[in-house]
Parts: structure tokens; C-alpha cells; sequence
């Protein structure tokens, strides 16, 4: 039985690159495409893919913020992570929220077959590079930092569903300006919602709110 596959990627000759590139596998089938995060989250009851294949900066909702709700609502679909971002947060943040694997836009064709064909198997993929990050962080973290995530309810389970979107997008690094456009709201708006997680969390800024957000996966 062939791969089910769900492509999400606001480029459309990115979608199409993937496509000409798997159309020729007899194992592999795209069954859908989407252009954002909320059309991804729409179509997985619809076309139950084995793997979504998933891009991080995408319009109205995030790939990380994708990546954790398949993980909670649909925990059979593997989602592997496709992006152009090679910062270690992106990564971090993908291991975090439930991807069994991340490759960089720049992959060789071969590369990302064989990514494909190991996260639909159950396994994980991450390429050294990315694997170099995620070890690295382990090996850093310290043991105070973990015994506080058992003993403490994660940050996640304290926000409302908006404002673990909006941390989600501090994550990654956007702006409240790029927030608001991404949700449709006013820069004052993400800015409100911002001190709240920040209350909520009981930091006092904001690289130490995603310091504390990265340690803690959501759920935890």
C-alpha cells in the first residue's frame, strides 16, 4: 500500500517541485496539498495521510504550531518537517512539538525520499546536522531544568488557545506586528496577549518566556 502523503507550503512551485519529485514513486502518493496551516489542520480527517509533509513559516497558522496540534488530534499522522530555516530553535521546537523528522529545503532528492519512507515507517529522521542540535541540547540541559518540568504544570496547560498560538509564534521569532498579520488582529492585541502569557508564566521578559517554552513540551 502506497504512502499517503499531505504536502502543506505557501509556495506553490515549492508544492509543485514535491509533487514532480514524487509522482514517479509507485510507493509514495500525494493525496492532498495545502497552502496554510488552518487548510493543512482541514484536510488531515479528510485525506488521512501516513505523512504530512510540512512547511514552518506559512500564514494564519504556523508549521510548529501544526506540528503540536497533529500531534494531540491526530497522533498516526508523521509529520516531517520541511523548511529553509536551519536555526536551532526551529529544530528544537519541531522535536518538542511531535516531528518525526526535519530536512532543510536545500535536501538532495534521494534525501528526502528516504526521510519520507522513515518517518511513515515509525522511525525518526533528522540529518547530522539537525541531530547535532537536538544532542546538544540534551546534553546542556540541566538536571534542575528537567525536575521543573515534572514538578510544575507546563506553561502550555495555563494558556488559553490563542495565546499558546501566540507563543508559539514568539518561538519562532515573529515580531507582534507579524503575529497580528498572521491572525488577523492589531499589533496592541498581541502585545495584550503577550504580558498575559508572560503573568501566566511568571517571567519577566520575553527570551526568558522562550527559554521556558522550549524546555517545556506542550502537554508536559
Amino acid at each position: 500500500m502506497a504512502i499517503r502523503i499531505l504536502i502543506a507550503d505557501d509556495h506553490s512551485m515549492v508544492r509543485k517541485g514535491i509533487r514532480t519529485l514524487l509522482e514517479d514513486e509507485t510507493d509514495l502518493q500525494i493525496v492532498g496539498e495545502a497552502a496554510d496551516g488552518d487548510e493543512a489542520l482541514e484536510l488531515l480527517p479528510q485525506l488521512h495521510p501516513d505523512v504530512l509533509l510540512l512547511d514552518i513559516t506559512m500564514p494564519r497558522l504556523s508549521g510548529i504550531e501544526v506540528s503540536r496540534m497533529t500531534a494531540q488530534q491526530f497522533p498516526q499522522v508523521k509529520v516531517l518537517i520541511f523548511s529553509m530555516h536551519n536555526h536551532p530553535d526551529y529544530i528544537l521546537s519541531a522535536v518538542q512539538y511531535g516531528a518525526s523528522g526535519y530536512l532543510l529545503k536545500d535536501t538532495d532528492d534521494e534525501e528526502i525520499l528516504q526521510a519520507i519512507r522513515t518517518v511513515a515507517a515509525g522511525d525518526l529522521y533528522y540529518p547530522p546536522s539537525a541531530s547535532s542540535v537536538i544532542i546538544k541540547q540534551l546534553v546542556l540541559a540541566k538536571p534542575k531544568a528537567r525536575v521543573d518540568v515534572a514538578t510544575n504544570p507546563s506553561i502550555w496547560n495555563k494558556l488559553t488557545s490563542r495565546e499558546a498560538q501566540v507563543l508559539g509564534c514568539l518561538t519562532e521569532g515573529l515580531s507582534n506586528q507579524e503575529i497580528a498579520r498572521r491572525f488577523d488582529t492589531s499589533p496592541n492585541t498581541v502585545a495584550n496577549q503577550r504580558a498575559s502569557i508572560l503573568r501566566k508564566a511568571g517571567v519577566k521578559n520575553t527570551a526568558e518566556l522562550i527559554s521556558l517554552a522550549l524546555k517545556e513540551p506542550p502537554g508536559a
